[in-house]
């Protein structure tokens, strides 16, 4: 695992947004410019005007919509520019018509995309969890790194904070896609200068296997030597890695809770300035995450702070 972990370096050769120009999307927007600048990137400003209903409407209804959609972009970009926000950046608008998702999927293609940033709508209703579906489909779906930020991320993105204290939260259970996303962790940690906080969450209790009495006693010696077992686990992962701050180990039994909102409490408690999560690669709609589905959902909805996903 060292020698992985080492051998890759986090390039952001061309970082994409999916804006739909409204004010929801400028929280996303200032993170994606944010990271183009620390990364030197293409930064490619992304918008699909979909083709549902428009169609039907006529070719009128569709030149109508671009033509707006094209005024948005225009007042986006003057005021990015009098801002100052392209500043030093190679950048690009792009605008086309047709089913979101295989339009944006093009777009990564033909750009050569390292990482998309997409906004999400987060809790809606009464403790429901929602992505959206176009930003659900990324999440699940594209091929390259994705961060989402939610309606609860903190405004500025804080890569731009040069000398300020910064802390990475890897989740992690030990399996394929998070060994993949691993690398990608130490990477970022050593470009931001922040210290990496690797988690694992184990079973409330740890059983042996066979039937057996337990006391009260031999629960909680069995849960010890189960925390220190699984902390020596996160320390081997990065044995050997050079890594600019010393990072830190923490092993949480679960509850009755859900395992994402245990990773977002302690998310919460170390205020973190980003999660950083494995994705297994699968067709299947329930096995998207090294965790369960649910989770990796809930943790990217519920985040205050933004989730980058690497998908293995």
């Amino acid at each position: 695992m060292a020698t992985l972990a080492n051998a890759v370096e986090l390039q952001l050769k061309s970082v994409l947004i999916a804006s739909d120009f409204s004010a929801a999307s400028d929280k996303p927007l200032r993170h994606a410019l944010a990271i183009a600048r620390r990364y030197g990137s293409k930064f490619c400003l992304a918008h699909v005007i979909s083709s549902l209903g428009l169609t039907i409407a006529g070719p009128e209804a569709i030149s109508l919509a671009e033509q707006a959609v094209q005024r948005d972009a225009d007042r986006l970009n003057e005021d990015l520019a009098a801002r100052g926000a392209f500043r030093g950046l190679e950048h690009k608008t792009i605008i086309r018509q047709g089913e979101v998702w295989p339009q944006l999927r093009e777009m990564i293609r033909e750009e050569r995309v390292d990482m998309i940033v997409i906004g999400t709508h987060g809790r809606h209703g009464i403790g429901k969890l929602l992505l959206g579906s176009v930003a659900e489909q990324i999440f699940r779906d594209a091929d390259c790194l994705v961060l989402t930020v939610g309606p609860g991320s903190y405004q500025e993105a804080r890569v731009d904070n040069t000398g300020a204290n910064r802390t990475l939260l890897f989740t992690t259970d030990f399996a394929d896609a998070s060994a993949k996303a691993l690398p990608y962790a130490i990477s970022a940690a050593n470009r931001l200068g922040a210290k990496l906080v690797l988690l694992h969450v184990l079973p409330p209790v740890p059983m042996p296997d066979g039937f057996h009495w337990y006391t009260a006693g031999d629960l909680m010696q069995m849960r010890q030597n189960a925390r220190q077992e699984h902390l020596r686990r996160l320390e081997d992962l990065v044995q050997g890695v050079i890594l600019k701050i010393k990072p830190e180990f923490v092993v949480e039994f679960g509850s009755a809770s859900p395992l994402s909102e245990i990773v977002l409490e302690i998310a919460e408690k170390l205020k973190v300035d980003g999660i950083i999560m494995g994705l297994h690669r699968s067709t299947h709609v329930g096995a998207a995450s090294h965790m369960p589905w649910s989770t990796a959902y809930e943790v990217v909805c519920g985040a205050s702070c933004p989730v980058l996903t690497v998908r293995s």
